[in-house]
């Protein structure tokens, strides 16, 4: 009985371990908010308009050597796609909200990258200082 109820404990820790990699909640600085990784996406609202954020992520992946290989924007979203050194995909999506603010999300590969997704938004948040 003992017995049973350690494995048990062990496995539920051994759980929750795992399933905290899935999702990860940092506060990030300024007025931006929240940011958070989720399932491979880094997103956070920033409280500027869609074309300011869209020109900041430009000028962050020019500045960061990220070749742009699409790039579509309308009054109400934006798309930039560009690839890294390895040829991974970098997707960053931005949503115009209703107050005048921007969602923005950031996917590297298929599978995401925390630390890559992470050094393009800083780049874009120096970009919209």
């Amino acid at each position: 009985m003992r017995k049973a109820q350690i494995i048990l404990v062990l496995l539920l820790i051994a759980t929750a371990a795992m399933v905290q990699g899935c999702v990860a909640v940092a506060a990030g600085a300024g007025a931006a908010g929240t940011v958070a990784y989720i399932r491979g996406d880094l997103e956070t609202v920033e409280t500027k308009k869609l074309d300011t954020v869209y020109e900041a992520t430009l000028k962050a992946m020019e500045q960061l050597e990220l070749s742009v290989s699409t790039k579509t924007k309308d009054a109400m979203s934006a798309e930039v796609v560009a690839r890294d050194s390895q040829d991974k995909k970098v997707t960053v999506t931005l949503t115009a909200t209703a107050e005048g603010s921007t969602k923005l999300s950031i996917r590297i590969g298929v599978f995401g990258s925390e630390t890559k997704s992470q050094l393009i938004y800083e780049q874009i948040k120096k970009n919209l200082q």
